[in-house]
């Protein structure tokens, strides 16, 4: 008995035409054995973006030491300040391009949920033959659905690898970025680090002991179960909840404009845009989830900036309200890089939101004080709803009760 499969059309291949010569016939084959995404290419476009093509020296032995040292106080202050009493491990001082490469495998469970989203699509590609016999009678659409198929997996891997190679030329740490890992380490991009404190006129050991109180910080609010996985669950639930669309893909190369002074340019501007690179659509179940990951990541940021001010006056008197005011600047200037965080991983940092979550510690704080909003934290599903975030005494009532 013949297989029910065998009368269903291939999806549009377009290499079919040129298959008989083996160049294009290799092509063919390379792009459909990779899986949903290419973690070659993911690897070797985040190593790139971070050390820029060039030569990366070594952290000096030194600097591990002195980190070492300032971080025993950091420790100190930030168990007092937050209320916990957590053994931090040793700070690892890593390379731009080793922070790129463990971020890229600890984000790996997130950005195959990534892949086997945008695997998904809107459109029943099972239908779609060969070019011109597209059901809805569009045949743009059915070759934009065979290219998307072959390409995706390479193109996301370039996607995913040089925005964390981006996302290593900027961090400082591991919390920058608001989203929980499975490995718990405390680990710290040393070139950054002192590039930034250099461009500022920050004293090193100053900057040092305020990136430290961050990076601890972060790691205490992770250390809370229920915080680190509940977020975890929302930004997972966000990155695969895409769906192509490659009638969208098209309307959007459609209405591309390559006429005026420079067309390469416009073309460059418009495949930075994730929507059109990767053929991503947000879909209603992104649309109705992004107030409550808005809501946690808003809380999370605010609840660490914080504790951050107030380990920092202790750490390096003065100069604190100096640091905080040139991250938070750092911070609000949006780069393409950005919208690909905020517009694959759902991870929003803007000035709004970062209001917004300071405004909710503020009210919680008046309500009920530093040393119970620490406590509240620790018990069951302490992360905000976004009725809540406004109204923090919603929260108090909830979460106390």
């Amino acid at each position: 008995m013949a297989d029910d499969h065998d009368d269903q059309p291939e999806p549009f291949n377009p290499f079919s035409a040129m298959s008989g010569l083996p160049m294009f016939g290799d092509i063919a084959k390379a792009l459909q054995g990779q899986g949903p995404l290419n973690w070659d290419a993911a690897r070797q476009f985040a190593l790139l973006g971070a050390t820029e093509g060039q030569p990366e020296a070594n952290v000096d032995p030194a600097v591990r030491i002195a980190y070492a040292d300032l971080a025993r106080i950091a420790a100190m202050h930030v168990n007092d300040v937050t209320g916990a009493e957590l053994d931090f491990p040793e700070p690892r001082i890593v390379t731009r391009s080793v922070w790129a490469a463990e971020t890229l495998d600890a984000y790996r469970p997130l950005f195959t949920d990534l892949a086997s989203s945008l695997g998904t699509p809107t459109t029943d590609l099972s239908q779609l033959g060969e070019l011109g016999d597209d059901p809805s009678g569009d045949p743009l659409m059915a070759m934009m659905a065979g290219i998307n198929q072959l390409v995706a997996p390479a193109m996301l891997g370039m996607s995913v690898g040089s925005m964390v190679g981006a996302l290593a030329q900027r961090v400082f740490g591991t919390h920058d970025l608001p989203i929980p890992r499975d490995q718990h380490d405390v680990v710290l991009v040393a070139a950054t680090i002192d590039a930034f404190a250099a461009e500022w006129s920050i004293t090193l050991d100053q900057f040092r002991l305020w990136v430290l109180a961050h990076e601890l910080v972060g790691h205490r609010v992770f250390a809370i179960t229920d915080i680190e996985a509940d977020l975890q669950h929302l930004v997972r639930s966000h990155v695969g909840a895409f769906r192509p669309d490659p009638a969208a893909l098209a309307d959007k190369l459609g209405g591309l404009d390559a006429t005026g002074d420079n067309p390469f340019e416009a073309v460059q501007r418009a495949f930075s845009d994730p929507e059109i690179l990767l053929g991503a659509v947000e879909s209603p179940e992104q649309a109705a989830l992004r107030p409550r990951l808005d809501a946690a990541v808003a809380a999370v940021v605010g609840y660490t900036d914080w504790m951050v001010d107030a380990v920092a006056v202790r750490l390096v008197g003065g100069e604190a309200l100096t640091i905080a005011e040139a991250v938070r600047r750092r911070r609000i200037e949006a780069s393409p890089d950005d919208v690909f965080v905020e517009r694959l991983l759902g991870i929003r940092l803007g000035d709004d939101q970062v209001r917004r979550g300071k405004a909710f510690v503020q009210g919680v704080v008046d309500r009920v004080g530093e040393a119970e909003l620490n406590r509240l934290l620790g018990l069951p599903h302490p992360l905000p709803t976004p009725a809540e975030l406004d109204a923090p005494g919603l929260w108090v009532a909830r979460v106390s009760g």
